[in-house]
């Protein structure tokens, strides 16, 4: 998974100064993201606090999980379905 270089609370913290009043540009200069990253942000963050961003991350984690666990399990099934279809 691609690690990021800014903490939620960063990115909160850029986005409490984008609410605050400060133009895009500016910011993405001066914390050395693109435009384009920093409306991802909003998009994914706006609105949230940073406990909430922890939460959201944590959830995002076990979804991830619970994915993979699934994938093996039907991976599992449609193999003894093969098995069996060729004892038969």
């Amino acid at each position: 998974m691609k690690r990021t270089r800014f903490s939620e609370e960063k990115i909160i913290g850029v986005l409490k100064e984008a609410e605050a009043g400060a133009k895009t540009a500016d910011l993405a200069r001066r914390h050395g993201v693109s435009e384009a990253t920093i409306y991802n942000w909003k998009s994914k963050y706006g609105g949230l606090e940073v406990s909430e961003a922890r939460r959201l991350r944590e959830l995002e984690s076990e979804n991830a999980k619970l994915k993979r666990l699934l994938a093996d399990a039907m991976l599992d099934q449609a193999a003894l379905k093969d098995l069996l279809a060729k004892k038969f």
